[in-house]
């Protein structure tokens, strides 16, 4: 509750916000958490909780997320990429999603304002290649002081006082949405020492 109310990127929560035994309340209204390492152990049935945001970063596969099932969930919404769930963004393939599909991915931050804009562009003059370039605020994956990484040395790098190159599967998860892009766009990100907001520049 702390930290919701005082958010160091976007600033403090302006109504109420407290806990009430294992209710999170804020303005009044209730809201049930659990502390589970197991998404099969939440028992979302009894809140009447049927539509899942998986946002955890670590259950992004379809096997994985399907665990939220187990609970009495009926549809997970996985909020990163996922190398096998069905892949959808709003407004680029969001019509060819079918009510059988249980667990989903919704992209990734960068794919979400990349595929749009390829789109647009695609059906209006067909895009034969493209290389995109993402300015990416840094995020908790990164280093707060110079460290090690498993990845590369330039992930250790500390995040709030470097522009870090990095790698974003950004341009080949368009290709899952649209496949007629699929293997035509490449990319690659620069980490920059920004909190908060990133921008896609496509060429």
């Amino acid at each position: 509750a702390y930290m919701l109310k005082y958010d160091s990127t976007h600033g403090q929560f302006k109504g109420e916000i407290k806990v009430e035994g294992a209710d999170l309340v804020i303005n009044g209204k209730k809201i049930r958490f659990y502390q589970e390492r197991d998404p099969a152990n939440i028992p979302w049935a009894e809140t009447g909780a049927y539509y899942i945001v998986e946002s955890t970063g670590v259950f992004t596969t379809t096997e994985k997320a399907s665990a939220h099932l187990k609970g009495g969930a009926k549809k997970v919404v996985i909020s990163a990429p996922s190398a096998d769930a069905p892949m959808f963004v709003m407004g680029v393939n969001n019509e060819t999603y079918k009510s059988d599909i249980n667990v989903l991915s919704n992209a990734s931050c960068t794919t979400n304002c990349l595929a749009p804009l390829a789109k647009v562009i695609h059906d209006k003059y067909t895009i034969i290649e493209g290389l995109m370039t993402t300015v990416h605020s840094y995020t908790a994956t990164q280093k707060t002081v110079d460290g090690p990484s498993a990845k590369d040395w330039r992930g250790g790098r500390t995040a709030a006082a470097n522009i870090i190159p990095s790698s974003t599967g950004a341009a080949k998860a368009v290709g899952k949405v649209i496949p007629d892009l699929n293997g035509k766009l490449t990319g690659m990100a620069f980490r920059v020492p920004t909190a908060n907001v990133s921008v896609v520049d496509l060429t």
